[in-house]
């Protein structure tokens, strides 16, 4: 059984297919007297496509954790993810049979494309075919120039100058609370973000609580935080 989650969002209908892409950026240079070697660098960047089912009728084998909602509730999530300009987590459970989690892929990816695709072979229902590709944090380092001093105090005359480099670090004054009591409407993974800052820690939480089925938690149900 598979789950497949855009930004909390799960899909009603799992794909039945998925393709990764870890593209390889290794180089071929020929050097002058050993021929060609290969230059071993970093994967790039990882490329996922599927197609997903949209159903606007509610099937007996869709899934719907917070209640039905048509085609244009996704369709909408997936415009605004593209037009946001900013990168989201996605996440596909792989469950066994009894329910407990068999592993899963977790990256934090933006949409490059996605098409809508309406048939009347599919009825009211849509088909998206989704293509995604990871993202990796990157940042600019603030440097600042200061002048050498000498040892009496004074501002050397001479051009040697010493770099400081400063970075941000996140402070925060909040108190995160030690329990969660489940509402209606709750996902573990938005718990996860709300109290976390990572809805991809769900499993964390998962674990932490004995929650077997990450995707079943009841209203009502003290949800330990840490």
């Amino acid at each position: 059984m598979y789950n497949f989650f855009v930004d909390g969002v799960q899909f009603p209908v799992a794909p039945s297919e998925m393709t990764t892409k870890i593209n390889g950026r290794n180089e071929t240079i020929v050097l002058m007297n050993d021929g060609e070697v290969n230059v071993i660098k970093k994967p790039g960047l990882t490329d996922i496509e599927f197609e997903v089912l949209l159903p606007n009728v509610k099937y007996p084998f869709a899934v719907y954790p917070n209640g039905f909602q048509p085609a244009t509730f996704y369709l909408e999530k997936l415009e605004k993810l593209k037009g946001s300009i900013k990168p989201f987590q996605f996440i596909v459970n792989r469950m066994m049979p009894n329910g407990n989690l068999l592993f899963d892929t977790n990256m934090t990816m933006t949409i490059e494309d996605y098409e809508i695709k309406e048939s009347a072979e599919d009825g009211f229902d849509v088909t998206v075919s989704i293509q995604l590709k990871q993202y990796r944090a990157y940042g600019n380092k603030r440097i600042v120039v200061q002048p050498a001093t000498q040892s009496n105090g004074a501002t050397s005359s001479t051009t040697t100058q010493k770099a400081v480099v400063e970075q941000k670090r996140p402070t925060t004054g909040k108190v995160t609370p030690k329990t969660h009591t489940v509402v209606k409407g709750d996902t573990l993974w938005a718990i996860a973000k709300k109290y976390l800052g990572d809805g991809s820690k769900y499993t964390e939480l998962a674990k932490l609580n004995n929650i077997s089925n990450p995707n079943v938690i009841k209203v009502g149900q003290v949800i330990k935080l840490g």
